[in-house]
């Protein structure tokens, strides 16, 4: 397993959940990171991205103020921090990795977790 996600759960609104993502070291140095999301009946979509320093961030405008992209190069991890969740933040997330050096990675990554649900009560 090259990507691993794991901190999803059941969350009333208001409330916060950590997102991890586990990388190989061949998937994670160098790369760009990326957290998407599935609500049910939808498309997946772009959540946040971080380049491979971990300088430079991206957010959807759904998310932004709320969620937090992270990640830590020596442990090959990217988190989502998830605070004030709404219902509407239901879905499967995703992370995902691209090997590149460009700051803002929004499509066409390699490599995909098997996401982890995130369910939010209203």
């Amino acid at each position: 397993v090259q990507l691993q996600a794991s901190g999803g759960g059941l969350v009333q609104a208001g409330g916060s959940l950590r997102l991890s993502c586990a990388a190989s070291e061949r998937t994670f140095s160098g790369h760009a990171m990326g957290w998407f999301r599935r609500a049910p009946g939808k498309e997946r979509i772009l959540v946040a991205t971080i380049n491979w320093s971990g300088r430079v961030t991206y957010y959807a405008d759904s998310v932004k103020g709320r969620f937090t992209i992270s990640r830590d190069n020596a442990k090959n991890t990217v988190y989502l921090q998830m605070n004030s969740l709404k219902p509407e933040d239901t879905a499967i997330y995703y992370c995902a990795s691209k090997l590149t050096w460009a700051d803002y990675v929004l499509e066409d990554y390699d490599y995909w977790g098997q996401g982890t649900q995130v369910t939010v009560s209203s």
